[in-house]
């Protein structure tokens, strides 16, 4: 367990864990951070099985996504010799990689065992969903603006430390709340938020949040807090009057024609979790950043305000990255001006590259959840598909 923990703690900032607690269907059940091989294999695609769930009902119609004339067979140089597709994901465990190119599949392939219409869970790249939706809640109207105190939506944390923070800084990871995203710590706030009920009627991690104390000012330092992920869910859920699960289906997954339902993790108070696990078909992650790089339109209508996505995939705050253009936008990372991605730990990943209109989806089974020479290896392979596609 604490060669788990020393992994996280590497994670903790670059990726966010799903450390908060889960509700197993089976008392006893380990920690999905302490899967290993064909537990992984098996669990993620399996999540429903295990773990309390609210189905993301699709709708009637799928949105196509028609396969190329030209498929690609990227091929790619990483620690000293030539790699193709097949070989780096039998190497790095990638149960599924699909890349689009102009809306349209140039590259298609599964391992682990995983088919088509299999599910995967997403770690926290369900962040950057909970994210669109504070979008469509804005354009519904059932989210004032950006300014909005989230004590408006979640009256629970007046006269806490959040008292004053808006909802774009929690998007932007700056409230200014003090928070401790140290795993190897067991004492921890990542390690504890979450894990009890506090406060018999209030939400665990909402019960949590508001007994922290503050330490910067809201808006000026970016502070990975998984905590937050989950208290963006829950002020969503709550300002539109509906669990996040049904609002994602009325506002994504019908009208945009996702394939298949998805299912989403909830935590120990029946909330979906903001910052963790949904599990989704390897084609319905693409659609996810297609819709994103359409402009969030779905069914002929403007789920999010018109210019939500750009500014929401753009650089809002520094991130301490050192990359020209690198940082942080509302729950996506922004790796270069031209490139953003949502991403969760043991290797999803969701990649744009908006002026080439190219996205580039990894489901894997990483045997840690995060590590420097994993990263290096998928950005090689993501080098070698953007040759590919030239």
């Amino acid at each position: 367990m604490r060669r788990i923990v020393s992994w996280l703690a590497a994670a903790s900032v670059l990726a966010g864990a799903p450390a908060l607690a889960q509700t197993p269907i089976k008392p006893g059940t380990p920690s999905i951070l302490a899967w290993h091989g064909e537990t992984q294999a098996v669990g993620y695609r399996t999540i429903e099985s295990i773990y309390s769930t609210q189905v993301v009902k699709r709708g009637a119609k799928v949105h196509p996504l028609p396969r190329a004339t030209r498929q690609i067979e990227p091929s790619f140089e990483f620690d000293g010799k030539t790699w193709t597709i097949a070989d780096y994901m039998k190497a790095y465990r990638v149960s599924g990689l699909l890349v689009l190119k102009d809306g349209k599949i140039v590259l298609e392939r599964y391992g682990l065992g995983r088919k088509p219409a299999d599910r995967w869970t997403s770690f926290s790249v369900a962040t950057s969903v909970t994210s669109t939706l504070v979008g469509a809640a804005i354009q519904d109207g059932k989210i004032k603006s950006l300014s909005a105190p989230v004590t408006d939506y979640i009256p629970e944390l007046k006269g806490s430390a959040y008292e004053g923070v808006t909802v774009r800084q929690m998007l932007m990871m700056s409230s200014g709340v003090k928070w401790n995203e140290d795993y190897v710590d067991p004492k921890s706030d990542v390690a504890v938020a979450g894990t009890a009920i506090l406060e018999p009627g209030v939400d665990p991690i909402v019960s949590y949040l508001r007994k922290l104390p503050r330490a910067n000012p809201p808006g000026g330092k970016f502070n990975y807090n998984t905590g937050e992920t989950d208290l963006v869910g829950i002020l969503v859920a709550k300002a539109v009057g509906e669990p996040l699960a049904q609002y994602a289906s009325r506002k994504i997954w019908k009208p945009y024609g996702m394939e298949r339902d998805a299912v989403w993790m909830t935590d120990l108070g029946g909330y979906e979790r903001g910052g963790c696990c949904i599990s989704m078909t390897l084609r319905d992650y693409a659609r996810v950043g297609q819709f994103i790089l359409g402009g969030g339109k779905a069914g002929g209508k403007q789920v999010v305000p018109a210019d939500w996505t750009a500014e929401a995939t753009k650089k809002q705050i520094d991130n301490g990255a050192t990359e020209p253009g690198a940082g942080y936008g509302y729950f996506w990372w922004i790796r270069a001006p031209d490139r953003y991605e949502a991403v969760g730990i043991f290797g999803q990943s969701i990649t744009t590259f908006p002026k080439d209109r190219l996205i580039i989806v990894q489901n894997a089974a990483w045997p840690r959840a995060t590590g420097k020479d994993l990263s290096a290896a998928r950005n090689a392979m993501i080098e070698g598909v953007m040759k590919a596609v030239e």
